[in-house]
């Protein structure tokens, strides 16, 4: 077997062998140059322990990430690798470590302390494949299967669940059977993960490729670490727009939003508000008044306690609480809205609304989605003609109010801004000498 291996991990793995010891790519890597995938991340395991290993590799740029447990980083021509120590782990009190590691002298020792069979495999330079789990054949098979006992695997370590459906989003596996099971039985595992982990696998899943099914089967999972959500998933709409429930709305909207995480983000939380602001009227018609504003305020909320930064949790807000908000189809009113949230959010706040529109009934949806189009086109066509809608493209500046006599200061701010908006009212031309003429 031909593997695309960089110099850098090839000349540790070589070194480390005319030392004397064991030496193989083993785990994520393995799992992609098998997909033919390039690999993020290079992981080596050895039969030196960790003190051989810093011997072996003297003169070499090396960072003790984790000696205790038998890891050192090697920079080696511009590839940082990972090597290990072969090794076996001890109980997992806290539901997320072991509690201690022993070195062992058995590379299938180590690879059965492993998550899934995919990430269990390693390899020689050679190429020769070491897979004593089948790690190959749930590759070609498109299966996510646990190593040994799905449950012992998700109580040593509660991120396993998250990593699992991360995996079948990013990749479109599915996932075994009895693994499957396991995650909907070990959910409460959750509580012992740290919410900056459980964010940083959540964004990986929601933008990937098969994020829709992971979302529907699994709904119990992503309520144990956002109660919030259940209301959501068990919400009926009785309404001419929607042909589908809350949650299932709520998933074909994910699915159709680019595959950004703000945008996806936005269309996960973007009917949070509609459980608490339901109400039906006399023919049984539900109604949603005021979901958006109550959406906001839950998701901020909700992306607090997963620790995201302050720049995503303020836009996914902003397009929350702007999901449902009509803006007609005329030049003066896209200006505003322009002017009001800037470039990049009105057009994701268009692109938010064109998927909340393909999560609703087909035959009423295209209206909306023909407008919502014809909208984002002509927005293209006002900016490409340098049109105003903020103070960087306004026709005079700063200095030109300083200059028509106003003090340095608040004032010169409140100037332009009130010719600003004359401007996107219509009052005034964007033109100098009439603004200036208005000063």
């Amino acid at each position: 077997m031909t593997l695309e291996i960089p110099q850098g991990a090839r000349h540790i793995l070589e070194t480390l062998l005319r030392g004397g010891y064991e030496a193989y790519l083993v785990g994520g890597c393995v799992r992609d140059l098998l997909r033919g995938v390039p690999p993020h991340d290079w992981d080596i395991c050895t039969s030196a322990r960790p003190e051989e290993t810093e011997d072996c590799l003297a003169g070499r740029r090396m960072i003790e990430t984790g000696l205790r447990h038998g890891t050192v980083a090697v920079l080696e021509e511009g590839t940082v690798c990972e090597v290990t120590t072969y090794r076996a782990e001890g109980p997992y009190s806290d539901g997320r470590r072991p509690d201690y590691v022993r070195f062992v002298s058995s590379l299938e020792k180590d690879l059965a302390r492993r998550d899934f069979t995919m990430n269990a495999m390693a390899v020689d330079l050679e190429g020769n494949l070491r897979d004593p789990f089948g790690g190959m054949a749930d590759i070609r098979g498109g299966l996510i299967r646990c190593v040994g006992e799905p449950g012992r695997r998700f109580r040593e370590d509660g991120l396993r669940l998250m990593r699992a459906l991360r995996f079948s989003a990013e990749l479109g596996y599915e996932i075994e059977e009895q693994t499957a099971a396991a995650i909907h039985e070990n959910r409460a595992m959750l509580e012992c993960v740290a919410a900056e982990r459980i964010n940083g696998e959540l964004n990986r899943l929601l933008v990937g490729q098969n994020v829709g099914e992971v979302l529907r089967r699994y709904p119990d999972v992503f309520c144990q670490f956002w109660p919030q959500l259940e209301p959501l998933v068990s919400l009926e709409q009785n309404s001419p727009w929607h042909c589908w429930g809350g949650w299932e709305h709520t998933i074909r909207g994910v699915e159709a939003a680019s595959d950004h995480v703000v945008l996806r983000l936005a269309m996960l939380l973007h009917d949070i508000g509609k459980p608490g602001s339901r109400s039906t009227d006399e023919n049984g018609v539900d109604h949603f008044y005021g979901h958006a504003a109550a959406g906001a305020q839950l998701a901020g909320q909700m992306l607090r306690m997963l620790k995201f930064d302050s720049k995503t949790r303020e836009r996914v807000v902003a397009l929350v609480e702007r999901h449902d908000v009509q803006i007609p189809c005329q030049d003066r009113a896209i200006l505003r809205w322009l002017n009001r949230l800037g470039e990049e959010a009105f057009f994701q706040l268009l692109e938010v609304k064109r998927a909340d529109s393909m999560g609703q009934a087909p035959e009423l949806a295209g209206e909306r989605l023909a407008k919502l189009e014809k909208m984002r086109t002509r927005a293209e066509e006002l900016i490409a003609q340098g049109r105003c809608f903020s103070l960087k493209n306004l026709a005079v500046n700063g200095r030109d109010v300083i200059a028509a006599g106003v003090a340095p200061g608040p004032e010169v701010g409140r100037a332009l801004n009130g010719l600003l908006e004359q401007v996107l009212s219509g009052q005034a031309p964007n033109e100098r000498e009439a603004l200036l003429k208005l000063l």
